[in-house]
């Protein structure tokens, strides 16, 4: 049976934890993840467990938050004057902003406090600061690299 190797395209069932056992996402009852190996649209560390994996093979990763999506930058948090806001939106905790970088990026803002004179909004990845784990099962290698 065909082992993977970076540059194949393969598809993957996934359940990603917290240390707590928190499940934050997963593919099973879905259909699989499908991703080119070596591609950069997972975690790197999560890609790497593919390789040599066949199909039907399962296994667990774990993955520190500096590998995942990093530690908490105090500077992605943020006070802004409430005033600052659109009159028409509801303010609430864990309510998700989109703002525009100065180059024209997206960012994701998630308000995680309030009161009537500020709105304090967190840039960071929801994930960032968590190690994590995935059980993975390789479920088909759809295509192999040249």
């Amino acid at each position: 049976m065909a082992a993977a190797k970076s540059g194949d395209t393969i598809r993957l069932h996934y359940t990603g934890k917290l240390d707590d056992g928190t499940v934050f996402d997963s593919s099973v009852g879905r259909d699989p993840l499908e991703f080119t190996i070596g591609g950069g649209m997972l975690i790197p560390t999560l890609e790497a467990a593919c390789i040599g994996m066949s199909a039907g093979d399962d296994a667990t990763v774990e993955i520190t938050a500096e590998d995942a999506y990093g530690p908490i930058m105090e500077e992605a948090i943020q006070d802004v004057d409430r005033a600052q806001m659109p009159d028409d939106m509801e303010i609430e905790v864990g309510v998700q902003l989109q703002a525009s970088g100065p180059e024209g990026q997206t960012h994701v803002l998630t308000v995680v406090e309030f009161d009537d004179e500020t709105v304090k909004l967190d840039g960071n990845h929801p994930l960032a600061g968590q190690d994590l784990s995935f059980d993975i099962e390789l479920v088909e290698i759809v295509s192999e690299a040249d």
